[in-house]
């Protein structure tokens, strides 16, 4: 018994049918034999031949054949139905077409646009392809020019009269919010220092215990760990320092001198389960891996002075005030979200993970030495019971298939 390449077949049979209406076979969803991938996922690919036979070929009508002429229409039949539905598959993929997805120079940003990459283009049939992006260009282009198509990861507060206008003139639409529980910045605290010391809530709470966060320099001191020089939340940090009298209540504010250095001190406190207190923010790898609690301001946001005095170097009389949560969605071009299949949009819509979630996987990035895309297939490997609410049960097949 041989197994026939089914395409050639399939063709030959259907265009005797209907010779003035020529069938492509990749129009009518018959695999190609030579894609293995597609090939071998085809359920009619699976169907064996006998003597060369197939999707109706006559078969002489003989005494032994004409028993089994009923047994060659049902092949045709099968051929013929296998092609309406697998047709209309690829039709749905083609639908799809090209879809330009910006990917920020930042961990979370990287893995979620490889994600969406890979879920459009084996759940969808898209597709899709990365570009490099940051946000300030990315969100102007995408509001002036349409492009890129999607940005899975828009931190919209940086630029919030863009946002507005792209969204009035109909240049923008925001699909889900990508990261619900937002951009979080803040000063923290090594969770078992939070659970030894539950009166700690706030930052004035904070304050009361110098001793539980020794400067390295002066024991007699607690530190604050501030960000480097050039960073705007290392502005926000010191105004917030001066704002909270942390001088007076015994602390030294610390320059870390580099990213990494802040980096550096929060996992030695970590390891020798040391106190540590100051700037941070989520999600990060960092944050990921090591278990720190953000302490609550302990006042509301002042939106005027935030923006007339906290965000601004050397201020002289800051006040207290919260720290504004950002807002981080995924942002659409209308030019795309006007053309684009439903499910398309329905994935985009419902698409979001908790800073819980992308910090542990960017964790394991880090671990890893993981590219974007490593990260995207760890996470859909390791949590299937997440992204397939997001998706379509046919889509969530194909996906885990590629897999």
């Amino acid at each position: 018994m041989r197994a026939w390449p089914l395409r050639r077949h399939c063709r030959r049979s259907l265009s005797r049918r209907s010779a003035q209406r020529p069938i492509s076979p990749i129009a009518n969803g018959v695999p190609d034999p030579n894609d293995q991938e597609n090939f071998r996922s085809a359920p009619a690919a699976q169907l064996t031949i006998r003597r060369g036979r197939a999707c109706g070929d006559p078969a002489p009508l003989n005494d032994a054949a004409k028993k089994g002429n009923r047994n060659e229409k049902l092949l045709a039949s099968t051929c013929l139905t296998f092609g309406l539905f697998a047709g209309a598959s690829i039709g749905h993929a083609a639908e799809c077409g090209t879809i330009t997805i910006a990917s920020m120079n930042w961990q979370s940003a990287e893995v979620l646009s490889n994600l969406d990459k890979i879920i459009l283009n084996d759940g969808y049939g898209c597709e899709a392809e990365i570009t490099t992006g940051d946000t300030v260009p990315t969100i102007t282009s995408m509001a002036e020019k349409g492009e890129p198509d999607i940005a899975p990861e828009a931190w919209i507060d940086l630029l919030p009269d863009v946002v507005k206008k792209g969204i009035d003139e109909k240049k923008l639409v925001v699909a889900s919010t990508s990261l619900p529980d937002g951009g979080i910045n803040g000063w923290w605290i090594p969770k078992y220092i939070a659970d030894a010391h539950p009166d700690i809530k706030t930052i004035p709470d904070v304050l009361k215990h110098p001793e539980l966060f020794p400067d390295a320099e002066d024991s007699s001191k607690g530190a604050i760990y501030n960000g480097p020089q050039g960073w705007g939340a290392t502005v926000i940090t010191a105004n917030l320092y001066k704002a909270y009298g942390a001088d007076k209540a015994g602390f030294t504010l610390v320059d870390s001198g580099s990213a990494g250095a802040l980096d550096a001190s929060i996992a030695k406190a970590y390891e020798q389960k040391k106190g540590w207190l100051g700037f941070y923010w989520a999600p990060t790898a960092l944050l990921g891996k090591y278990e720190m609690v953000k302490l609550d301001w302990g006042v509301d946001y002042d939106k005027e002075m935030w923006s007339k005095c906290i965000s601004v170097a050397d201020c002289a009389d800051p006040k207290p005030s919260a720290w504004p949560t950002d807002h981080i969605v995924t942002l659409v071009s209308t030019k795309f979200s006007d053309k684009a299949d439903k499910a398309v949009m329905d994935y985009l819509n419902k698409r979001a993970w908790s800073n819980d979630t992308v910090g542990k996987l960017m964790a394991w990035m880090t671990d890893n030495q993981a590219t974007g895309e490593d990260g995207a297939k760890h996470f859909l490997k390791e949590n299937k019971d997440i992204w397939t609410k997001w998706v379509t049960p046919e889509a969530a097949e194909k996906i885990e298939a590629s897999l």
